[in-house]
């Protein structure tokens, strides 16, 4: 910036030392952050890249543990001791229900159909007839729900799931079975929404006495048994005892056929997160990698800018600007150029969120920028501005006025 115009600030300022001091600073850092306006508009660019690739990263670690962070710590889940493909007796299910502090108790099979090609997954559930009085998180109108009791083949599925394959009341579905053989036909009886958009519905559930009366009737040619579930899902009266209750339900079944094993749903459900911990983290590193990599690609920008402008900030000094003055300018810009292209990187992160949801064909069926990652990402944006101007800013605060002034850029 010339030299008169900063003759003139200083003379604005001994005027007005406080009145209009930060639109000059606005001005002022406008004014010299976008003096080679190429360079600056590719940082801006870089920043708001890397901001959005934050973002999206941290919202993947987010969708990936979203079933665990929706599950209940008032559910209990009882599986076999032995590992989680093994059954268990469905008479259990009354025995359960006798025990101390249960309060409501239903059961689950894992079916594991195809739907036309197998990247069509989606998890099928046979349940039984009370499952949704045990998850109210599901809520579906009772008229449905009436519909699906009196169907044998009826079905229901989630809104996320019926989204994204445009399923509709009355759809005929049709599955290839896997682990039990055969083609299976469901009608559609109702869609169930979540009590609130953080609820995972990409579920299908159907009448477990459909599965278990087909069973039967193969009994003789398979090695599957009918009269078995995967896991009995119970509420409890009270969930600060879940982990008293837990070792009540076991207890009764440690020395039967089929040891249990119980533990909270959330507990549940982290064990499947917890196999993939090495991704997770993997992930988790490349984000905060980035934030690395643009704050050097800022430090950078404001490095050069401050060294073309050596004699500027020596002349500044000569003519009365204190050294903190022309430190605070230099965080100034670089905060500003900081919240820029931060801001820009967090306009598009909702819409680019949503895009690569589509892309992905709804792997994550819980894909929602939290306000958490919000929060990051402001932070991030924040730290680089400030940490990319530390440097510069101390070698404009040590600027030597002769040596400054001698300085050929």
């Amino acid at each position: 910036m010339r030299l008169y115009i900063w003759i003139k600030a200083n003379s604005y300022l001994t005027k007005h030392p406080t009145s209009r001091f930060h639109v000059f600073i606005l001005r002022t850092s406008l004014k010299n952050a976008f003096r080679h306006k190429v360079r600056t508009m590719l940082t801006i660019l870089g920043l708001a890249i890397a901001i959005l690739a934050y973002g999206l990263l941290q919202t993947v670690i987010t969708a990936w543990y979203s079933k665990a962070t929706s599950a209940s710590t008032a559910r209990l889940v009882t599986r076999n001791a032995t590992s989680l493909i093994f059954d268990l007796p469905v008479f259990f299910k009354e025995q359960i229900k006798g025990v101390e502090g249960v309060d409501k108790v239903a059961f689950a099979q894992w079916f594991g159909g195809v739907y036309k090609k197998p990247q069509n997954f989606f998890p099928q559930f046979a349940v039984s007839k009370n499952y949704l009085d045990v998850y109210p998180d599901f809520e579906l109108n009772e008229s449905d729900r009436i519909s699906w009791n009196n169907e044998k083949r009826g079905a229901i599925v989630g809104r996320q799931l019926a989204d994204r394959f445009s399923f509709e009341k009355e759809d005929i579905i049709q599955l290839k079975g896997t682990l039990y053989p055969g083609n299976w036909e469901f009608i559609v009886k109702g869609i169930y929404e979540g009590s609130d958009e953080s609820k995972v519905t990409d579920r299908m559930f159907f009448h477990w006495d459909y599965l278990n009366a087909h069973v039967e009737s193969m009994s003789k040619t398979t090695i599957l048994e009918p009269n078995t579930v995967g896991v009995f899902i119970s509420t409890v009266q009270d969930a600060d005892y879940a982990a008293d209750v837990s070792m009540r339900i076991d207890d009764v079944f440690k020395n039967s056929i089929a040891p249990s094993y119980t533990e909270t749903e959330q507990a549940f459900q982290l064990g499947f997160v917890a196999m993939s911990d090495q991704i997770i983290e993997a992930i988790r590193t490349v984000s905060y990698v980035i934030v690395v990599i643009i704050l050097a690609v800022m430090a950078n920008t404001m490095a050069m800018s401050v060294r073309e402008r050596t004699q500027e900030f020596a002349t500044m000094k000569a003519l009365g600007f204190k050294p903190n003055f022309l430190g605070f300018l230099v965080f100034s810009e670089s905060i500003f150029i900081a919240m820029i292209g931060g801001g820009i990187g967090i306009m598009i992160t909702h819409p680019s969120a949503y895009l690569f949801q589509m892309a992905t064909d709804n792997i994550f069926p819980v894909f929602l920028v939290s306000n958490k990652t919000i929060g990051l990402q402001f932070f991030c944006a924040c730290s680089v501005g400030i940490l990319a101007a530390f440097i510069p800013a101390i070698n404009v605060y040590r600027i030597n006025v002769v040596d400054g002034l001698r300085t050929v850029n």
